[in-house]
């Protein structure tokens, strides 16, 4: 058994003082008593009802002792696992581990390079990439498919990706019927519930609306998921400047309002139930009207609101690795870089939406492959420096001595390859040798890498009877919604 956990950051960093973050929980709780929350989800009501809140129509008013209930049951950690059961992430705080977002309208052909409409089989492209990268840990679609009954594409994304990788799953659904679906596929890979219950396979992503907004069908089928054992994040902003005063102190108070009243339905609901929660607080631009993505304070919030989880001692899921670019550029490099490094300093746990282009609109595999790279180079910077008697070589210093060369020193050589960050797509070669290999800019070897992957990688086959569950399981699902 194999544990991918990440070791706690050596470098250290922080936007929020223990302080600030002590005084952004207080107001969330006063927001909570005082201000509220719309819980549109019947069951959410009645839990926070039952629980001492006060209901006033569609809105809830929630005291702290609730919210403090709920973090003292809700654990700090929570295992996801691989699809054979022989590895698994932990989330929890300082543990970073990363995996693209879901939902593209778009996806980039990998094939002709074009932008088109998203449809079946993206989500399994997706994961077949995503199985062969190392430095992406766990799997969503990327996609949002066109060419399949609405409602349903969840559940068809969910079956590519289970097909074509041994990773861990972020799965969304639109309800509670599309949810039982996808899990109806996870138990049938894993061998039956009990099996699923001891090595759950994926984690139900599901998200909150701002300001303090519960929508029935979010929250219903994530009350069903706590209910079934299945790990869960809930997540949301706000759009500072849209959804939120403009202020990021004051956008980090709504994201932690609506996280933690989430949360609190559902420890009501099944106390001590694996929850994640989320943040996503970027600002919006004010000349397009639209979120963004490459923002530096995106980066900034994310990283507060990760900070804000661990105060809390509560697992987070955070983003990184998307761009408000259209295509692989200087923009793309320079946005997608910074939220990966922002993102492992804050050690924002499971971090998703690495392969967004356009503000999300847009699923693009190349990204995923550039992402991967500068994911290496941060793993190299987040070792930091080590300190030790055998790291300063006080021996080999006084054996070379003054003006010596150590290139030919055994005991510096052999440390070499633990010592410095070797690239895989990034170029040190000399001029000449980089004219002689073909003048290949960065864009090309990740397209040339991407190409190698899909026509080369295979992720282990499930056995055919499985492959022939999933199918019957979703040809029921198509007659569920046709009903």
């Amino acid at each position: 058994m194999e544990n991918l956990n990440t070791p706690t950051p050596s470098i250290k960093f922080q936007v929020l003082s223990e302080h600030q973050c002590q005084v952004i929980y207080n107001a969330a709780l006063q927001c909570l008593e005082n201000i509220g929350v719309i819980v549109h989800n019947e069951e959410g009501r009645q839990l926070l009802k039952d629980a001492g809140a006060r209901i006033e129509d569609n809105i809830v008013k929630i005291p702290k002792s609730i919210i403090q209930s709920a973090l003292e049951t809700a654990p700090n950690s929570f295992n996801l696992w691989s699809r054979d059961g022989e590895s698994y992430l932990e989330v929890a705080p300082n543990h970073v581990f990363f995996g693209p977002g879901p939902t593209c309208t778009y996806f980039i052909d990998p094939e002709t390079e074009e932008r088109r409409h998203a449809q079946r089989g993206d989500a399994g492209l997706t994961a077949r990439v995503c199985d062969a990268l190392e430095n992406i840990d766990f799997v969503m679609s990327l996609s949002l498919y066109n060419d399949v009954t609405p409602v349903l594409s969840p559940v068809y994304e969910f079956a590519d990706m289970i097909l074509n990788t041994n990773k861990p799953i972020a799965a969304w659904a639109n309800d509670i019927g599309t949810i039982k679906g996808i899990h109806e596929i996870a138990k049938c890979v894993v061998g039956g519930e009990k099996a699923f219950q001891e090595k759950p396979n994926y984690v139900y992503f599901s998200t909150f609306h701002s300001p303090f907004h519960h929508l029935e069908q979010k929250l219903g089928t994530s009350l069903w998921a706590v209910e079934h054992g299945i790990p869960v994040v809930y997540l949301g902003g706000p759009t500072l400047g849209l959804e939120a005063p403009i202020t990021a102190a004051s956008g980090l108070v709504i994201f932690l309002a609506s996280a933690l009243s989430g949360l609190a339905m559902m420890q009501l609901k099944q106390p001590g139930a694996p929850v994640a929660i989320g943040g996503l607080p970027m600002v919006m631009d004010m000349f397009t009207a639209r979120p963004s993505y490459g923002s530096p304070e995106m980066s900034l919030n994310t990283a507060a609101a990760s900070e804000l989880a661990r105060y809390l001692d509560l697992p987070f899921m955070g983003t990184a690795g998307s761009t408000d670019s259209k295509t692989l550029d200087a923009q793309t490099g320079l946005e997608i870089t910074s939220q990966i490094l922002f993102s492992a300093l804050s050690g924002a746990g499971l971090v998703h939406d690495v392969g967004f282009l356009d503000c999300a609109d847009i699923g693009s595999l190349d990204l995923l492959v550039l992402a991967n790279e500068v994911i290496s180079y941060t793993k190299r910077i987040m070792r930091g420096i080590s300190i030790s008697q055998d790291d300063i070589m006080m021996e080999l210093l006084e054996a070379v001595g003054p003006g010596g060369y150590f290139a030919a020193e055994p005991e510096s050589v052999m440390r070499c390859r633990t010592e410095v960050w070797v690239p895989k797509l990034l170029d040190r070669k000399t001029y000449s040798n980089w004219e002689a290999a073909g003048e290949l800019s960065l864009r090309d070897k990740v397209r040339s890498r991407l190409i190698e992957i899909l026509e080369n990688h295979q992720p282990p086959i499930l056995p055919a009877k499985v492959q022939k569950r999933i199918q019957s399981i979703l040809n029921m699902e198509e007659k569920r919604v046709m009903e």
